[in-house]
């Protein structure tokens, strides 16, 4: 893929703003697990890759490994790409052209910055200690530069959409520990230290 000029994907990205476009309702984001799901089951079945329908295949690389950065793998769960979360967000921005200039537009500045900072490398050719460099003056808006503060707000709705990915399938409610919606056939009330870590008591104690 052609790499955008910095003007052109600050002209794409600034042309919605980023927190606004790529805000999403539960509805959304139960809808988008379902066609993932469902794309997922069928690409298992007949033993052909996901295919997105609004990433480029340079897009959808760069979405795997940013998501990837942001949840890794480790010994109690999956990683991001492993939970699907490239397809739910290739879902979440069909037909949705605000989300779509939003999200096309931060791609090409974090390659833009790449391309800039690291011998001309878009950030999917990049080093690892390169991505992590960009990122790590990137995640912290109370510590950026403002030069980058587009690439700021790209990446703190970029790094949102990736949780609430994650953490809404089976996978990452099983890595939460969650434990709710189960029968309790005794209840025997607030453990005694999570009382006194809240400062307070049952009456008549």
């Amino acid at each position: 893929m052609k790499p955008i000029s910095r003007r052109t994907a600050l002209k794409i990205f600034s042309s919605a703003p980023v927190a606004a476009a790529m805000a999403w309702t539960p509805a959304e984001a139960e809808q988008a697990h379902s066609r993932m799901q469902q794309a997922r089951t069928q690409a298992a079945r007949t033993g052909t890759p996901f295919k997105p329908k609004f990433f480029t295949p340079h897009e959808y690389a760069t979405v795997g490994m940013l998501a990837n950065l942001i949840i890794p793998k480790d010994e109690r769960s999956g990683s991001a790409t492993d939970a699907g979360v490239p397809e739910f967000m290739d879902f979440m921005m069909t037909d949705e052209p605000r989300r779509q200039t939003a999200m096309r537009g931060g791609l090409a500045l974090i390659d833009e910055i790449c391309l800039h900072r690291f011998d001309n490398k878009p950030f999917v050719a990049c080093s690892d200690a390169q991505r992590r460099q960009l990122l790590d003056d990137i995640a912290f808006p109370a510590k950026a530069k403002p030069g980058l503060s587009h690439a700021v707000a790209f990446f703190s709705s970029f790094r949102d959409l990736t949780a609430s990915g994650f953490w809404t399938t089976k996978m990452g409610i099983a890595d939460l520990q969650y434990e709710g919606n189960v029968f309790v056939q005794d209840w025997e009330g607030c453990p005694d230290e999570a009382l006194k870590k809240l400062g307070v008591r049952y009456e008549g104690d």
